[in-house]
């Protein structure tokens, strides 16, 4: 028998990035969750009600008057998986605090007893306001996962933090809510710091040295960390990917610029998680122009350095104390011993609390949506995860990460 579709509210609140909503709307719908659009009537200046009614295949109402025999200002919230407000205005926020309801969604974000999700929207000096500041703090301690606004362009010539992240960001936070692997608000006034992709270092304007790191775990480690209530820093290098939702994110080329970062975030960071994959070398010297062929077919010469080990200088010079450090070991065994030999005498030698290793032989892993892993701990733990998805691994290590942090 056909499991009952989940049923997801849609909350939309009236800022101009309402238009937005349309297409995180559609992801919903198309993934075959029963949806609700419940949008204010300011929204509804922004959007109209036969758009929301197309895209969803409901009748759309604002006010708690209309269908009043079937009591929608309660129904609605009761019913409910999951309500989602995309965006979260100043206003909204505000109201959803202080327990304020005056139309139909601010109603149902009272009787909802189901995961609540809040996208905010709005100008940066709305969202560092501290009445807002305030909002959203009272929010979060009630269990709400309030995402943190991406920062970019936003209405007319301004820039900043405020701007909605990505429906597709925001509908992948959601997946995790429903999927019950969010461990909603257990990282909530942490700061998380994660580094993903991989470093290059260039030999001349064209070529360089590099690794087939995508960044996708690194990525889902910044999300998760985001929909557990973490305010994340990514340093990430080389990705091709969209921004996680709710992500301050530092980009980077080489390595060097990548220990400059982590460096720089690390002193504020109750946890780093070290899931980038570094140049272990670089070229000594740079051509400026790029290198030709010699015409007698041989080949140059590249001399290398060694680069910074930044895990190991993080992990040993310690700028927060308390703070828990992770590495990752993609690691092929040899003569010298298995995956594990390897990966344990790596811990030691980096002095990090905890190792994640992924075991690469045959390019396992790389690109891959999906993932297996084995987490070591400084204090003798081991933790095998198998193969899944890297969201999952993502939580896993993050859990481990929570019953070591200090109050």
């Amino acid at each position: 028998m056909r499991p009952d579709p989940i049923r997801v509210v849609l909350g939309v609140s009236g800022g101009i990035a309402a238009y937005k909503a349309c297409e995180l709307l559609r992801r919903f719908t198309e993934s075959g969750h029963d949806v609700t659009v419940v949008p204010t009537a300011a929204a509804l200046e922004f959007v109209g009600a036969p758009t929301w009614a197309a895209l969803s295949g409901k009748p759309v109402a604002t006010e708690v008057w209309a269908d009043v025999h079937e009591v929608p200002h309660v129904r609605i919230g009761q019913s409910a998986d999951l309500v989602v407000v995309a965006p979260a205005t100043a206003d909204l926020l505000a109201k959803a605090a202080h327990g304020l309801a005056d139309d139909l969604l601010t109603n149902t974000l009272l009787t909802a007893r189901c995961p609540v999700v809040l996208a905010p929207a709005m100008h940066t000096e709305m969202w560092e306001h501290p009445a807002t500041r305030a909002n959203v703090t009272t929010l979060r301690q009630r269990g709400v996962l309030v995402i943190e606004p991406a920062e970019g362009r936003l209405t007319g010539a301004d820039t900043g933090k405020g701007r909605l992240p990505e429906p597709a960001e925001i509908f992948e936070i959601c997946q995790e809510v429903l999927a019950g692997v969010s461990r909603s608000g257990d990282l909530a006034g942490r700061h998380v710091l994660v580094t993903a992709g991989g470093t290059r270092e260039y030999l001349d304007p064209v070529r360089f040295l590099g690794n087939r790191s995508s960044g996708l775990q690194g990525y889902a480690l910044a999300r998760a960390a985001a929909a557990r209530g973490a305010d994340v820093t990514l340093v990430a290098a080389n990705v091709a990917l969209p921004d996680p939702a709710g992500v301050k994110v530092v980009r980077v080329e080489s390595t060097a610029q990548l220990r400059d970062a982590v460096v720089a975030e690390a002193p504020s960071a109750d946890a780093v998680v070290m899931a980038a994959a570094p140049a272990d070398f670089r070229p000594v010297d740079v051509s400026d122009a790029k290198i030709k062929k010699a015409a007698d077919g041989s080949a140059p010469t590249v001399a290398l350095a060694q680069n910074p080990d930044i895990l190991r200088e993080i992990s040993t010079e310690r700028a927060r104390p308390g703070a828990v450090i992770v590495g990752f070991a993609a690691e092929t065994g040899d003569d010298t011993g298995t995956v594990l030999d390897l990966a344990r005498a790596k811990l030691a030698r980096k002095g990090c609390d905890l190792l994640v290793v992924n075991d690469v032989s045959g390019g396992a892993v790389f690109g891959s949506p999906d993932n297996e892993a084995v987490i070591l701990g400084a204090d003798g733990r081991v933790v095998e995860v198998p193969r899944g998805s890297k969201a999952a691994l993502a939580h896993v290590i993050w859990d481990e990460v929570a019953t070591r942090l200090q109050d």
